[in-house]
C-alpha cells in the first residue's frame, strides 16, 4: 500500500499528523527508556515499570505479524488554560487550572474511534492483521511517531511538530501491511531552554549521553504526575511550586516558541463542555457527584480524594481568604490525604486551624 494513500485517508479519519514508521526491534529509544525507568524517574507508574516494560522493546509482541506502525497526532488545543469555571484564563482570579488536554470528552475512545475508521478504510483496499493503540498500550508512542516523521521529540519531552506545535494527543495502529516508512526529522529546540527554566518543579534533569547532552523527565517532580498519578500524598517540598494546578500542567508547552502559532482545534470533543463548578463548590462534592461530574472526562482520573487533595493545595497555593471555608471543611474530611492537604493549605494562607 503506498503512504500517500495511507496518510491521506488518516487525515479524512479526522487526523491532522499521520506517518509510517518500520515495526522494527528493539524499539527506538527503548534503551533510553529502561535507564529512564531503571533511574526511578517513573515514580509509582506501575505500569511503566513491571512486566510491561519490557513488551515496549519490541512491537512484535503486541502483533507478531508487524511489518508497519501508522502513527497519528489529532489536536486538541482549545486554545488556553482550562480554569475551573470552564473558561479559558490565566487563573489569576484564584481559581485552580485544568490542563488544556482534559477540556472536553477523554480523549482514549475519540481516537479509538477515529483508528477504527481508518482501519475499515483499509480493510476495504487490503486485507492485513492490525492492533489499535491509544496511550495505555505498552509501546514507545513517541518515539515511533518521531520515526515517523510526525515531529521531533523536544526538551520538555514532547513531540513537537514544526508548523503546528505539540498539542496533539497520539495513536497507533500496528499493522501486517508493508508500506514504506518515513523518515525522523531533525531536532530543532536549538539552544532554547524555555520549557526547563518555566518549570516550576524543576522536573527536567539533564543528562549526557556520548557527549551529547539530553534532558529528562523526572515525573516524581512533574506537576502533571503528583496532581494526576500519584496516589498518595504530595510531599511538602512540592507543594507551593504546584500553584493553582489541580489537574496536569501545561507550563513547559505555553512557554515553548514553536506553540506561539499553534492552531486551535475545532473537534467538538475536545473544546470545553458544560460548566465545572468552582473551586468553592468542588470542595463540597461528594464522592458521588464527584463521578457524575466528570463522567467521561479525563478529570476522573485521580479519583474523588485524589482531585480534593489537588484542590486544598491549589486553594492553599491562591492565599485568597474566600478559600478559607472550603479549606476547613475539608480539613474535616474523613479521608486522611484530603484533611492533611487542607490543613497543610490552612497554614500556607497564615491560618491556624486547630
Amino acid at each position: 500500500m503506498q503512504p500517500k494513500t495511507v496518510k491521506r485517508l488518516a487525515r479524512e479519519c479526522g487526523f491532522e499528523l499521520a506517518g509510517i514508521a518500520a515495526a522494527g526491534a528493539p524499539a527506538p529509544d527503548y534503551d533510553r527508556y529502561e535507564a529512564w525507568v531503571n533511574g526511578g524517574m517513573a515514580g509509582e507508574m506501575g505500569y511503566l515499570t513491571d512486566c510491561r516494560a519490557d513488551v515496549r522493546r519490541d512491537v512484535h509482541n503486541l502483533l507478531p505479524s508487524a511489518r508497519s506502525v501508522i502513527c497519528v497526532g489529532k489536536l486538541y488545543n482549545p486554545g488556553a488554560s482550562i480554569d475551573t469555571p470552564g473558561v479559558p484564563g490565566d487563573a489569576t482570579g484564584g481559581e485552580p487550572v485544568i490542563s488544556r488536554y482534559a477540556s472536553g470528552r477523554d480523549y482514549h475512545q475519540v481516537l479509538r474511534e477515529g483508528l477504527e475508521r481508518l482501519v475499515a478504510t483499509l480493510l476495504a483496499i487490503e486485507s492485513f492483521e492490525w492492533k489499535i493503540c491509544v496511550d495505555t498500550a505498552p509501546l514507545l508512542e513517541r518515539s515511533l511517531a518521531r520515526q515517523a516523521g510526525l515531529g521531533w521529540i523536544g526538551k520538555n519531552t514532547c513531540l513537537i511538530n514544526e508548523p503546528l506545535g505539540s498539542w496533539f494527543f497520539l495513536g497507533e495502529l500496528i499493522t501486517s501491511l508493508a508500506i514504506e516508512p518515513d523518515s525522523p526529522p531533525p531536532d530543532r529546540c536549538g539552544t532554547c531552554t524555555r520549557c526547563i527554566e518555566a518549570c516550576p518543579t524543576r522536573a527536567f534533569v539533564p543528562n549526557d549521553e556520548a557527549g551529547v547532552a539530553r534532558w529528562s523527565l523526572d515525573a516524581r517532580s512533574c506537576i502533571s504526575y503528583l496532581t494526576i498519578e500519584l496516589r498518595g500524598p504530595i510531599l511538602e517540598k512540592h507543594r507551593a511550586a504546584i500553584g493553582p494546578h489541580v489537574f496536569g500542567c501545561d507550563i513547559c508547552q505555553e512557554v515553548c516558541p514553536w506553540n506561539a502559532r499553534a492552531p486551535v482545534t475545532r473537534h467538538s470533543d475536545f473544546l470545553p463542555g458544560r460548566a465545572v463548578p468552582s473551586a468553592q463548590q468542588l470542595a463540597y462534592f461528594s464522592e458521588e457527584e464527584f463521578r457524575s461530574q466528570f463522567e467521561d472526562s479525563p478529570i476522573a482520573r485521580p479519583k474523588h480524594c485524589g482531585f480534593l487533595r489537588n484542590l486544598a493545595v491549589a486553594m492553599g497555593n491562591s492565599g485568597q481568604e474566600r478559600f478559607r471555608e472550603p479549606l476547613e471543611y475539608l480539613a474535616r474530611h474523613p479521608d486522611a490525604m484530603v484533611a492533611e492537604h487542607a490543613r497543610w493549605a490552612l497554614s500556607n494562607m497564615g491560618c491556624v486551624h486547630g
